[in-house]
Parts: C-alpha cells; sequence; structure tokens
C-alpha cells in the first residue's frame, strides 16, 4: 500500500463522517415540524427520513459531478483535478479536500452541540474555500465565475443563502395565513388530524430532495480524491460503491437522530400547530426542488427555519421567538467564514508537517479529538427522542437546559 492510498483512505473515511454529519444535523430540516406537532412519533419520523435520503441519493449524481468546480478551482471545465495538483500522487489535491472536510465536520458538530440549525453545505463549501485559500491563494477561488451568468461563491452560495430563507418565510406565511382564513369556524379536532397526514406527505418529500442534493455532495468530493491518486479516470460518472457508501451514510446519520437541533426548529422558534407544519414542509419542498433545478447550492436548513418562521408570522396572534431566531441567523453568518478559518488551518497544520502521510494523519487525529470532545460534552446535557417535545424555556440557552428525564 502507498502513501497517496492510505491519505486516499483517510479523505475517503473523512468524507463519509461529513456525510454521516450532514444527516444528523439536517434530520430537523424534514422532520422537526412533524414531531412538534406530533404528526409522527420521534423515532418513526427520523427512520422515514433515513428511508428516503438513502432512496433520494441515488436518484441523481449531477450535483456530484460539478460540487466543487462551482466554489474553488481546483479541477478543469472536464471535472478532472487540475494537472499541477496531481504531482507527487495527487497529496496536494488530497489534503485540500482532506483540511475542507475537517473544517465541515468541527462546524456541524459543534452547532450541533449548541443545537443552533446551520447550513452543513455551506460548512463543507467553507472548509474547502479556506484549504484551497491556504494552499492555492485567493486565485484559487472560484469568486464570481467568469460574469455570464450567477456562478461561483457568489452566485451560487452567497445570494441564494440570503434569498431563500426569505423566499420560503414568505410562502409559509401566505400559507399558513390562506389555511386559516379557509377553515375558520372548523373545529381543530377535524382540521389537526388531516393536516397531520399531510404533513407526513410533505416531510417526505423534503427528506427526499435532501437525499438527491446533500449526498451527492459528498459523492463529488470522494469522485474527485479517487481521479486525484489514479484510481478512477471517468469525470463524467460515480463509482457504485461511492454512491452506495455515501446514501448508507447519510441515511445513518439522518437515523441518529440530530435531536438537539430538531428541538431547536420544532420547538424554539414557534409553538408549531399542524396547519403551520404543513405550510412550512410545504414551502420548504417547493423552494428546495426550484432552486435545485436552477443548480443553486441551496441550504435546506436556512430554507426550513425561513419556512418555520413564515408559519409563525403567518398565524394570528401565534409567538415568535425572535432571540432564538436571531441566533440561528449569527450562526448562518459565520458558518462558511468559520469553516474556511478551520480548513485553512487544517491545511496549514497539515502541510507544515509535510504534504504527505504524517501531516494528513497529524489533521485527522485532530479531527478524532475535536469529535470526541464534543460527543462527551454534550452528554453532559442529552437530547433525543424522550425529551425533544418538552416545553421550550428560553431563560437559558440550549446547551444549559436541564432535559426532562434529569429533573427526576
Amino acid at each position: 500500500m502507498t502513501e497517496t492510498s492510505v491519505i486516499l483512505a483517510l479523505v475517503v473515511v473523512t468524507a463519509l463522517g461529513f456525510d454521516f454529519t450532514n444527516g444528523f444535523h439536517d434530520t430537523a430540516n424534514a422532520m422537526a415540524t412533524s414531531i412538534a406537532t406530533k404528526a409522527l412519533r420521534p423515532k418513526v419520523a427520523v427512520a422515514l427520513s433515513g428511508i428516503l435520503n438513502l432512496v433520494g441519493a441515488f436518484l441523481s449524481v449531477e450535483v456530484a459531478l460539478t460540487v466543487s468546480n462551482a466554489v474553488v478551482k481546483i479541477q478543469d471545465k472536464s471535472g478532472a483535478p487540475k494537472a499541477e495538483l496531481l504531482a507527487d500522487g495527487g497529496t496536494a489535491l488530497l489534503l485540500i479536500v482532506l483540511a475542507g472536510l475537517v473544517g465541515g465536520i468541527i462546524w456541524n458538530l459543534l452547532t450541533w452541540l449548541l443545537g443552533l440549525p446551520s447550513s452543513s453545505s455551506h460548512a463543507l463549501f467553507g472548509g474547502l474555500i479556506g484549504a484551497t485559500i491556504a494552499g492555492l491563494g485567493w486565485a484559487g477561488v472560484n469568486w464570481n465565475g467568469d460574469g455570464s451568468k450567477l456562478d461561483g461563491v457568489i452566485g451560487k452560495v452567497i445570494l441564494p443563502a440570503i434569498m431563500s430563507p426569505v423566499i420560503a418565510g414568505v410562502v409559509a406565511a401566505v400559507g399558513t395565513w390562506l389555511i386559516y382564513r379557509i377553515t375558520v369556524g372548523v373545529a381543530a379536532r377535524f382540521t389537526d388530524n388531516g393536516f397531520r397526514w399531510g404533513q407526513i406527505g410533505s416531510a417526505s418529500l423534503v427528506s427526499l430532495a435532501h437525499g438527491t442534493n446533500d449526498a451527492q455532495k459528498t459523492m463529488g468530493v470522494i469522485t474527485l480524491a479517487l481521479i486525484a491518486a489514479g484510481d478512477w479516470d471517468d469525470t463524467g460518472s460515480i463509482p457504485f460503491w461511492v454512491k452506495a457508501a455515501c446514501a448508507l451514510a447519510i441515511a445513518a446519520g439522518t437515523y441518529l437522530g440530530g435531536w438537539r437541533i430538531i428541538r431547536t426548529l420544532g420547538k424554539g422558534l414557534v409553538e408549531i400547530a399542524p396547519p403551520q407544519g404543513l405550510a412550512a414542509e410545504s414551502a420548504s419542498a417547493a423552494v428546495i426542488l426550484a432552486s435545485s433545478h436552477l443548480g443553486f447550492a441551496l441550504s435546506t436548513t436556512h430554507v426550513a427555519t425561513g419556512s418555520i418562521l413564515g408559519s409563525g408570522v403567518g398565524k394570528p396572534g401565534a409567538q415568535v421567538r425572535w432571540r432564538v431566531a436571531g441566533r440561528m441567523v449569527a450562526a448562518w453568518l459565520i458558518t462558511l467564514p468559520a469553516a474556511a478559518v478551520v480548513g485553512a488551518l487544517m491545511w496549514w497544520i497539515g502541510h507544515g508537517l509535510g504534504d504527505g502521510l504524517v501531516g494528513s494523519l497529524a489533521v485527522f487525529v485532530i479531527l478524532l479529538a475535536a469529535a470526541t470532545f464534543m460527543y462527551l460534552r454534550s452528554r453532559r446535557t442529552p437530547v433525543d427522542h424522550n425529551n425533544v417535545n418538552d416545553e421550550w424555556d428560553d431563560a437559558r440557552p440550549p446547551a444549559d437546559r436541564v432535559p426532562a428525564e434529569s429533573a427526576h
């Protein structure tokens, strides 16, 4: 086994680790409102979401084939790695990819620990951007494409991040207002059951769309690494084992359930009734599918949060916890730069120890240490399917609340 093969294995394992964190980090996007309104029991909801993410991951490979071209200039127009990055068996490119993945994972785990919904896609892009800047300079980032269309970091990442939650919020607000206008005078016990059934369908659609989009990002990263190492040469297809591995990783993460984030989205923003849940999920699905068709690197987290806020605004007399929303927006704003800083730091550490095996192993060990620390820290105040629907106490931040089962 060559040094390049070992580094490639570290990249593949790390990429699947990112895919796993993407799954449990984003379960809330599809299922938080269904769990909050009791349309689905918590464990049933995450199981359904996991299955649909698994199915969705096999539906398309278009996103996977262009995942990094949109933000960093490490591929040529054919999708193959640039020739100058393939010296020494491709270890220079592999280190950039590894450092970028570590940046995304660490940010995903930190925001999960704090119970803050943030974009896994932007964490990945941020990590790759930071590692690329560190390794190739500012010119290595595709900031705005060639100017002929919306492209690059500005057109495909920044603008959708700003516009998508606003659009989703407006759609959800209008939908919620119409639902309550249409059903005025009808007893809630008759309407709520029907809306809960509707929520199952709309949440399922969001899960399917999430699997189709997000799992492919990791497929693209692994395929790029395989090409760099000389183990794959077809830029127009994805190895089946890569598809299967990424599909299983994101499905497993989804089934694990990011309960801390599910709780924040389902209980922390708005006290959601079934009509609001249906409106929020339908708005999310519509915006995600439309943006995927247009090729935008959309954050399902931003869309889902905007939709939930919109459902609160659209319901007469609903309470919206704007302080919680403010913390989320702050997390959104710093996701990409924070992940970029970590990605750049990881590249500098790896490069400082040599672009080869020693540097890559050091970066991987740092990732394991950070992940272990945050997991152990999370066990001090566990959140799971037993207490995810407990009443929200906004007097203290999420990390300091005592779960219901710990109070006895």
